[in-house]
């Protein structure tokens, strides 16, 4: 039989078991005996996005490689030796993991607050290693090019990828205490800056690795670098195939046991057995009793997202990515400057030892970036968000971030009319980078895992964080075609004025700040907007 079970004194106890319960989770301190939960979700999920930002930053390299085997014109650039993708294929293989990107963070957002964090989990992991290998085996056929069956694969795998944003913050949040929430979930993103890193790295390897065989191809047919790419990108998937075992076998939230699959008792069970022990116990035999608590569906989203002060929210933290990610993804248009300027640029050498120095330019000048101004930005961010908070970081990174596209923008002519103009460039280039890490590019993650209720937070993040790719997309498929206005082709002549539409897009940016909250040392259901005290209002039984 069903019933609804009312009395007050029932759905209270349940209620204040609720409330007790997630209170050990936001006060539980970072010590022996409860840290390492925190310490394997951190690495759990950090290794994801190691491997997401290796994967979308070797196709930089690669690019240039596949060119010089598949390429079907001449480099753009005179002082360049051997063959180039032409423009529609470099940005197809460049564009087609952003779109996947997208897609997976709607989806799998979604279908982590309809069937689960654990569920979800690690399947999105696969989708990414099953597609890198597959990149790396791609061949060309009459029928098909390599570069159409590298597209198809980078679009599955952006699907991959974009699938561990929301979960991988959500789960983060969720397990996280109050007092280490923000350093958390930042030290799980800031593994986006190693997995960079760790591209140009492993590409150097391979470079000087093959530079004997390099050297020894011809300039039409440089057959050893077509298994440099192959080696460089399917070297992604190791820390994938690593991962994925402790991803499929890490705990469901209590939040959302006791939330959204609303079995109260098996969450405070859970709650207890990872604090104390690390992990957690699933007794099948054990009655089910489910407490009526608020749903998920389609009618109770829009009611809760129609209401100003929870849709301001939602509106605050999709348009600051948006804005945010179309100046990040666009800042890389004029890398082909700031290598020469940091004297990585294209080499003076022709034949085959043009091609072996120009990609080890590419890896050492990106190395000498990623250090420079990448990874410094999201420890400065770890060091002070639970003390500034997100907030004020948020806020600042935007002015500054204003005031820095402002002057690259005005101040372009002068400042790359001479070789030590350049130099201020680069310098402001890598404010640039640092500022987008000391700043949104780190808070836009973080808030969103934070401000929604547990049966839309997942949701919610994946609408936030593929407003963000939006802006990538348009960044890089429509300023690209933009930069060329006005000059010839590889001119850059309207490269200055797109630095001028990035000021103003980080100046939205400080006004879309503005509708969201500080969330700096309140508990997530407190950030949710809704009342906790009568939450449960009873339970089922079954």
């Amino acid at each position: 039989t069903f019933g609804i079970v009312g009395q007050k004194p029932t759905a209270y106890t349940i209620d204040s078991r609720r409330r007790a319960a997630l209170q050990e989770i936001d006060d539980a301190p970072f010590s022996a005996r409860h840290s390492w939960i925190h310490v394997k979700v951190c690495l759990v999920a950090a290794v994801g996005f190691f491997t997401d930002a290796y994967d979308l930053f070797a196709i930089n390299i690669a690019s240039t490689m596949l060119g010089y085997v598949y390429g079907t014109q001449s480099a753009q650039n005179p002082n360049q030796p051997g063959r180039a993708l032409n423009s529609k294929q470099d940005l197809g293989i460049k564009v087609a993991t952003p779109v996947g990107t997208l897609v997976g963070q709607l989806l799998f957002g979604w279908l982590a607050d309809v069937v689960g964090r654990k569920r979800m989990y690690g399947i999105e992991l696969m989708i990414i290693i099953v597609g890198t290998f597959a990149q790396a085996l791609s061949g060309e056929g009459h029928a098909v090019s390599v570069v159409v069956v590298l597209v198809v694969w980078r679009f599955l795998m952006g699907i991959g990828i974009g699938g561990d944003y929301p979960l991988s913050a959500v789960i983060s949040s969720e397990f996280a205490s109050t007092r280490i929430r923000g350093r958390m979930m930042t030290a799980v993103f800031s593994a986006q800056g190693w997995g960079t890193l760790a591209a140009a790295l492993v590409g150097l390897v391979v470079v000087v690795a093959y530079k004997h065989s390099i050297l020894g191809d011809s300039v039409d047919d440089p057959e050893h670098v077509d298994v440099m790419w192959r080696i460089l990108i399917g070297l992604g998937a190791v820390p994938g195939v690593i991962a994925l075992y402790f991803r499929l076998t890490i705990p469901e939230t209590p939040r959302f046991v006791m939330d959204i699959e609303r079995n109260v008792q098996q969450a405070s069970d859970d709650i207890r057995n990872i604090l104390s022990t690390g992990t957690f116990r699933v007794d099948p035999d054990a009655p089910i009793e489910r407490v009526n608590a608020p749903k998920a569906s389609l009618s109770d989203f829009l009611r809760h997202f129609g209401r100003w002060k929870n849709g301001k929210v939602l509106l605050g933290t999709a348009w600051s990515w948006f804005a945010l990610d179309i100046a990040f993804y666009g800042l890389n248009l004029n890398n082909a400057l700031v290598l020469e300027g940091i004297n990585f640029g294209t080499p003076s050498s022709q034949g085959t030892q043009g091609i072996y120095d120009n990609l080890k330019n590419i890896c050492v000048g990106n190395i000498i970036l990623s250090a420079g101004g990448l990874i410094p930005g999201y420890y400065f961010t770890f060091l002070f968000i639970d003390s500034w908070g997100r907030k004020p970081i948020q806020l600042m990174g935007f002015t500054i971030l204003t005031i820095l596209f402002m002057i690259l923008g005005f101040g372009y002519d002068k400042l790359t009319d001479s070789r030590a103009a350049t130099k201020g460039f680069v310098v402001l280039y890598c404010l640039a980078n640092f500022f987008q890490n000391f700043g949104p590019n780190s808070t836009t993650f973080i808030v969103p895992g934070e401000v929604f209720p547990t049966r839309y937070r997942s949701t919610a993040h994946g609408i936030s964080a593929a407003s963000g790719k939006l802006g990538a997309i348009i960044a890089q498929v429509g300023f690209d075609q933009l930069k060329d206005i006005g000059g010839a082709p590889g001119s850059g002549k309207f490269i200055k004025h797109i630095y001028e539409i990035f000021a103003f897009f980080m100046l939205t940016g400080i006004f879309s700040t503005l509708l969201i909250p500080e969330t700096k040392g309140l508990s997530l259901e407190e950030l949710s907007n809704e009342d906790q005290e009568g939450f449960i209002k009873g339970k089922e039984i079954f």
